[in-house]
């Protein structure tokens, strides 16, 4: 055996490249190693001869070393030699890209930030990836690099806005990332016009010569057309809000009621009065509740809308869900993961039609703990659809309700008396409970915001609450004692460098987090109750809620720290989110004896439906960012109280009472000092005043200006001073 095929035979992937390919090539790991071995460039020739590649491999091989070159893991110099990039001192990283043009190069490797200054930043746009060869550090210390090759441009459609200067036409996109102007190609702009909003398709990426070039592919309309963020929004963060034809006809087939042969094997819930709680605009219903008085305790029933029964794994229903991952709601539109014929139809527990469920019947004590449950395929009648409004009433006031909702009372009743249980079983537990508040746009016949307010959270939006963060618990219980893999919804404990400022913090408030090293959701919860009522109660809980982590969606066991459980699951709204649909396929198959497994890796659902849920999110925000900034426009001069919502090196963050915007107080506006951010205090402190402007303080402020194009709303400080009085809770939208 020669030299050459005894090394080719010492590959250690031989066997896995043997069962993928009929005539399987040297592995990409013994390429690598093999240029690391040798420890200078190679020619493509020289490591054919190496490998003793045959005339008739040389094509599948070019193709390998071209794709691990278009990966990063290769590189050519300039004598056309392959080369191991980390012998080049180079990184592969991805782009992201500052609106003020420069950007950072957030490497693979974990390693620190690499930052890239405005001129590398003209060959690339916002999430290509790059190789980067660093090249020292910048005036700030932080690491600088130089873009040595671009591996992958991501964007080739962009949402942008048409304009003209000096006769050329131009796209401004959407995405403030993208601050390159994009040239439209003559003849390419489709009928647009200057100042429309167009979809654009790149023909040509940017490089160090050239600016990127792009033909208009769709008109969406003017800026200011109704319904024009939502437009924007859907195509800036790709979501998908159309479904397409094999979709409508795999709907068009399934039946428009429920059939006899559905019920075979389910138990049948129809004489109970289960009934559905929800808010007044809400159109699918996933869960309806009942309970029932049982010696000292409790029986709470809590069906959920079987939507496994007609979106089966792998179909086109199925595919069109997971890539949605869940259903994304706007002010005054709902893109639906599900096709309305299921989501407000089929699968959804409207009242006085027969409905498909999965059960969890719950035994609960007096002390709200649960003493056993069930999981069980069923069919369910809904007696009534109810509002938080509605039950709150009827729970306020018994003795009176609306005729209709009489033989409802002792009912609702028995599920207030199960909540009640459930707040002993909360406090015991330590789950951590930040006071927060949301608001409600009201739209005027334009479309437009006329007034936003506040939604009143009362206790039958708790009692739901609770009620369904009990069956996903028995949900995560019940897949655990099967040994059934599953998606959990998991919440890390926070990392001991956000303690550690948590603690530093407080300690200047004379109070301590307990817990030591680990503190768990109790000790916040202990410190959450010790501040409560307190003037900086506000600035406390914002210090304390920054200091934990995001939660997220894998099949590892790490719990959820926020609401103190060991596991933790999402079963109770398969209609508008892909991972209770998942778990409800889990509990199926354990009940069937058999185990449900994805066709996709758990872990890498887990990862896909914790990024649809950041992308909706994202949306959302600027959505709302949108509708805000259109709706304080014709305000401009106008002076309002406020409390600080965040302190950052360049400026205060006001989130005005009453209207619930928030904006920006410039740095420069604050007086004639030089103010200093302490981001551990999270203050602006003046060198020569001592003027100090931090979390949670009250100011009022003047609007000045309201930018629709970057959704900017800056104030400057007015004149008065206002008292401390209630802050406000308008959520952040940056």
């Amino acid at each position: 055996m020669s030299t050459e095929k005894s090394l080719r035979a010492q590959d250690p992937f031989l066997e896995r490249e043997q069962a993928q390919y009929d005539e399987p090539l040297p592995s990409r790991e013994y390429i690598l190693l093999i240029l690391e071995r040798e420890g200078i460039p190679l020619t493509v020739e020289h490591l054919e001869r190496l490998l003793s590649i045959r005339s008739q491999e040389r094509d599948p091989f070019g193709r390998r070393l071209r794709a691990m070159e278009r990966e990063g893991q290769l590189m050519r110099n300039r004598k056309n030699a392959l080369c191991l990039p980390a012998k080049l001192d180079l990184v592969r990283a991805r782009v992201e890209a500052h609106a003020e043009g420069f950007g950072f190069a957030l490497r693979e490797d974990d390693g620190p930030d690499i930052f890239l200054s405005p001129k590398e930043m003209t060959r690339v746009l916002h999430g290509d990836r790059v190789m980067v060869r660093p090249v020292g550090t910048d005036h700030r210390g932080r690491p600088e690099g130089v873009i040595v090759e671009v591996l992958e441009h991501v964007n080739t459609h962009l949402v942008a806005r048409l304009a003209k200067e000096h006769g050329v036409l131009f796209a401004v996109a959407e995405n403030r990332r993208i601050h390159q102007d994009i040239l439209v190609a003559p003849g390419q702009e489709g009928g647009a016009e200057p100042g429309q909003v167009v979809m654009v398709e790149l023909l040509s990426q940017p490089s160090r010569q050239s600016e990127p070039v792009a033909r208009v592919t769709e008109i969406l309309g003017r800026y200011a057309d109704s319904g024009m963020e939502v437009e924007i929004a859907l195509r800036k963060h790709d979501l998908p809000h159309v479904f397409g034809p094999e979709v409508e006809e795999s709907v068009a087939r399934l039946p428009h009621a429920v059939m006899p042969t559905d019920l075979e094997g389910r138990e049948d819930l129809r004489a109970l009065p289960l009934v559905t709680i929800d808010g007044e605009t809400a159109r699918d219903f996933d869960d309806a509740v009942y309970a029932e008085r049982q010696g000292e305790g409790f029986r709470l029933v809590v069906a959920i809308a079987d939507v496994s029964n007609y979106v089966q794994p792998g179909d086109v229903l199925d595919q069109e869900a997971y890539s949605r991952g869940n259903s994304v709601y706007f002010p005054r539109r709902v893109i639906p993961m599900l096709p309305e014929v299921l989501s407000n139809g089929l699968c959804s527990l409207n009242p006085e039609v027969d409905r498909l469920c999965m059960v969890c019947d719950l035994q609960v004590s007096s002390q709200g703990e649960v003493l056993g449950y069930r999981f069980y395929p069923a069919v369910m009648h809904s007696k009534a659809r109810l509002t938080y409004t509605e039950v709150a009433g009827i729970l306020a006031h018994p003795q009176a309700p609306p005729p209709a909702r009489r033989p409802l009372v002792p009912h609702l009743l028995a599920l207030d008396g199960v909540f009640r249980a459930f707040l002993i079983a909360r406090q015991k537990r330590g789950a951590i409970d930040f006071s927060s508040a949301e608001t409600r746009m009201i739209f005027d016949d334009f479309g437009k915001i006329e007034t936003i307010e506040p939604v009143e959270r009362n206790d039958a939006h708790r009692l739901i609450e609770e009620c369904m963060l009990a069956a996903n618990v028995c949900a995560a219980d019940f897949l655990d004692r099967h040994h059934h893999a599953t998606l959990l919804r998991i919440h890390a404990s926070p990392a001991p460098e956000r303690i550690q400022a948590v603690r530093d913090f407080l300690g200047e408030f004379g109070l301590h987090l307990p817990g030591g090293e680990k503190p768990r959701a109790a000790d916040y919860a202990q410190l959450i109750q010790r501040i409560a009522g307190r003037p900086d109660q506000r600035l406390l809980e914002t210090v304390l809620l920054r200091s934990l982590q995001q939660a997220q969606y894998s099949p590892e066991k790490i719990g959820h720290f926020g609401l103190a459980y060991d596991a933790y699951t999402h079963f109770t709204s398969p209609i508008r989110r892909y991972p209770d649909l998942l778990v409800h396929r889990a509990i199926r198959a354990v009940l069937g004896g058999h185990a449900y497994t994805p066709r996709t890796p758990w872990k890498d659902i887990g990862i896909h439906c914790s990024y649809t849920e950041r992308r909706a999110d994202e949306a959302t925000r600027e959505v709302e960012g949108w509708l805000k900034c259109f709706f304080m426009k014709d305000r401009v001069g106008e002076v309002f109280n406020g409390s600080i919502s965040s302190v950052t090196h360049f400026g205060l963050f006001v989130a005005l009472d009453e209207v619930y915007v928030e904006g920006l107080v410039h740095i420069s506006e604050l007086g004639s000092d030089y103010f200093h951010h302490d981001a551990a205090r999270h203050q602006l402190l003046g060198e020569r005043t001592g003027k100090r402007y931090r979390l949670g303080d009250r100011l009022r402020v003047r609007l000045v200006r309201v930018d629709m194009e970057t959704l900017k709303i800056d104030f400057v400080p007015a004149e008065e001073e206002i008292p401390a009085g209630k802050p406000t809770r308008a959520k952040r939208k940056r």
